[in-house]
């Protein structure tokens, strides 16, 4: 586990986590927030790095079966020499520049960004049948492996209003989607003011999504502060709450620890399923 930026609420968060009750893991700590929060933003981008560095490497030397990242503020980390989009980047990086996908998840609620963090004028450019396609692989294998749905079902949104209605909103649909969702043997794309309901009650095991502002809120208004991050692709599973470093508030006591607790007991659950499947432990 890493706290995140030292300035924001990762440490407080964690530690209301850890006292809701006990874990069925070990626990690691990776770094500590005993720092002034009046550190420089490079400073404190400099030890949030540094500990998701050793957290990386710890998991691909087997010494920890999966990591729980705390908030980290991406303009210290870039100021720090992080020079990566987010914490999903530099893990695919730091574990080997391996193909990776963000997941949202909450309830039953599971999101998967096919873009990230970039502009929206450059998603249309980005979201291409491979891009979907590559995602949706990575989502599959990961409900199987970490979350045991042994068939799992992919529902693709839309990138337009009403799915295009047949070209007179945008052509995306039937040019770049609908042939990811043949491929993928997925449902869709479905218009993104109804996909979500549908998931939410239970007809898909995950949702992709072309941009990150339409998987992001619709996971933050089925369930805001319970969220939970989870990298797909990686050798090790890892999860972290879905809320950022909350600046100004930090210091105050007014943190919710639910998505960090979300996000701990997530963990431990794709740990042992992934440990499973490595042939290291019995099941429960």
């Amino acid at each position: 586990m890493t706290v995140g930026d030292p300035r924001g609420i990762g440490p407080e968060v964690l530690e209301k986590a850890l006292a809701i009750g006990p874990l069925d893991a070990e626990v690691v700590m990776v770094g500590h927030s005993h720092h002034p929060r009046s550190l420089l933003p490079e400073e404190a981008g400099k030890i949030a790095g540094e500990a998701v560095r050793e957290a990386v490497r710890l998991a691909l030397a087997g010494e920890v079966d999966a990591i729980v990242t705390g908030p980290v503020h991406k303009h210290g980390l870039h100021l720090a020499g992080f020079r990566y989009p987010g914490l999903t980047e530099l893990l695919s990086h730091l574990a080997g520049d391996v193909d990776v996908a963000m997941m949202l998840a909450v309830r039953s609620l599971r999101v998967v960004l096919v873009t990230t963090h970039i502009p929206l004028k450059d998603v249309p450019a980005h979201v291409t049948t491979d891009r979907v396609v590559r995602c949706g692989r990575i989502a599959e294998r990961a409900l199987r492996d970490w979350w045991g749905i042994a068939a799992p079902r992919l529902a693709v949104c839309a990138l337009n209003p009403h799915a295009g209605e047949s070209g007179l909103f945008g052509d995306e649909e039937p040019r770049v989607l609908e042939p990811a969702a043949r491929a993928l043997n997925a449902t869709g794309p479905l218009p993104a003011d109804t996909v979500f309901v549908r998931a939410l009650k239970g007809e898909f095991d995950a949702v992709l999504t072309p941009y990150h502002d339409v998987g992001m809120t619709a996971v933050k208004v089925a369930g805001f502060g319970e969220g939970v991050n989870v990298t797909l692709g990686l050798p090790f599973p890892r999860v972290a709450p879905d809320h950022g470093t909350a600046l100004d508030i930090a210091g105050k006591g007014m943190a919710d620890p639910r998505s960090m607790r979300a996000a701990l007991e997530l963990g431990v659950e794709l740990a042992r399923r992934s440990r499973v499947g490595r042939g290291t432990v019995a099941p429960a």
